[in-house]
Order: structure tokens, then C-alpha cells, then sequence
């Protein structure tokens, strides 16, 4: 099993998803930012260099939202998804194909990776905003 960590970030109503490069596995289905827990990291350390790595960006991790175990046909793995802000940066596009800030009401509209279902789910029962 590999454990993974992946960073819920709002900027105020909207979070931040990542669309996958064409040419890795899952290509072009959006994602959280994060990735795999390197031997001796934190999920936490892992998370913050993950966010450096991918968007040059600098974060603050917060608590846990939620944990998956998700099987895919190659490899098991353990997601971590952590409550994080921006501490410094812009973020920038270094591994992703495209960024965007959605609402949990606009999900739907987007592919996301199998492991993330249980994810969205939570977030459109925990942030539904009712009209």
C-alpha cells in the first residue's frame, strides 16, 4: 500500500483542483494536489514539499479532512487529505495540465480520479450551500 497526502486548499467559497499530465497514469483527471509520502517524511513534510514541487507554492497544513483507501488495478493506495492554506505563492502549473478553484456545487462538471470520489462527496455534504 503507498500511502499518499493530498491538500484540500480554499480561497474563501472555492477549492483548488489539478488536472493530471496526459502522459501519467490517470491523465487528465483532476485531482488534489499532493502525492507519495517519501521513507522517513511526516505526511505533513511530504504534503508541503508535494505543494513546492507541483505548484511552487509554500503551505499551511491544518487537520485532516479525510482518509481513503482506494484500489486501483496497479497499486493500493492510503490518501491522507489535509486542510491547507497558502502561506506564500502563486501557484503555478510545474506538473498539472491546468489548475482551477471550484465550488462543491460545480464537481460534477469534472473527472476526477476514482480515489477521490469519496472525497468530493464529503466536501458536497460538509459545504453544500443551499440557495
Amino acid at each position: 500500500m503507498i500511502e499518499v497526502v493530498a491538500a484540500l486548499i480554499w480561497d474563501e467559497k472555492k477549492f483548488m483542483i489539478c488536472q493530471r499530465p496526459s502522459h501519467k497514469a490517470r491523465g487528465l483527471l483532476w485531482e488534489f494536489v499532493g502525492g507519495k509520502v517519501e521513507q522517513g517524511e511526516t505526511k505533513e513534510q511530504a504534503l508541503i514539499r508535494e505543494c513546492q514541487e507541483e505548484l511552487n507554492i509554500l503551505i499551511s497544513v491544518g487537520d485532516v479532512f479525510m482518509d481513503v483507501i482506494h484500489e486501483y488495478p496497479d497499486l493500493t493506495v492510503h490518501l491522507t487529505v489535509f486542510h491547507a492554506a497558502i502561506a506564500e505563492g502563486i501557484p503555478q502549473k510545474l506538473e498539472h495540465n491546468d489548475i482551477r478553484w471550484i465550488t462543491p456545487d460545480q464537481i460534477f462538471k469534472y473527472d476526477f480520479c476514482p480515489a477521490d470520489e469519496e472525497i468530493l462527496k464529503k466536501i458536497m455534504e460538509v459545504y453544500h450551500e443551499t440557495e
